[in-house]
């Protein structure tokens, strides 16, 4: 029988942090299912109308309200596509009302290869759900990217 190991900074969790983290990366990884099959509604229910801003690796100023990004997400609704993603390295750090999501994702999807460093930082909003207050996708590692051979997604 093996256990599942708990990382360090996990072992100081109540039950009811790490039920939250498991919440929280559920969050995540129900809206990555749906962006992977073209679907961009995921993200725009996940990332909050209230408060809302945004870091991309490829646009060069914040994204400061939730009608800038849903406007980008039209662009690229029901055109990207990736048979699978690698999930990696999820870390959920809490605070009262907040959490901050760490993770990798990797994807060979029909538009670009996609390697992002990634920050998703959580809110209870007033109606008791989760939502996503400020998103950063950065690229691992951009000095060994072959720019030139991105596909133009919009």
């Amino acid at each position: 029988m093996t256990t599942k190991k708990i990382p360090a900074y996990e072992q100081n969790y109540t039950t009811e942090e790490h039920k939250l983290a498991e919440h929280i990366i559920g969050l995540e990884k129900a809206a990555l299912d749906k962006w992977f099959n073209g679907d961009i509604s995921g993200y725009e229910q996940l990332w909050s109308k209230r408060s809302f801003t945004y870091f991309d690796a490829v646009v060069t100023e914040r994204v400061d309200d939730h009608a800038t990004i849903a406007k980008f997400l039209e662009t690229i609704k029901g055109k990207l596509f990736a048979d699978s993603y690698d999930f990696r390295s999820p870390r959920v750090q809490i605070g009262k009302d907040m959490a901050v999501l760490t993770f990798q994702v990797f994807a060979k999807t029909n538009l670009i290869d996609m390697e992002y460093n990634c920050i998703e930082v959580y809110q209870k909003e007033e109606d008791n759900e989760w939502r996503v207050i400020h998103s950063t996708w950065s690229f691992i590692r951009p000095m060994d990217k072959k720019f030139s051979e991105e596909k133009n997604i919009v």
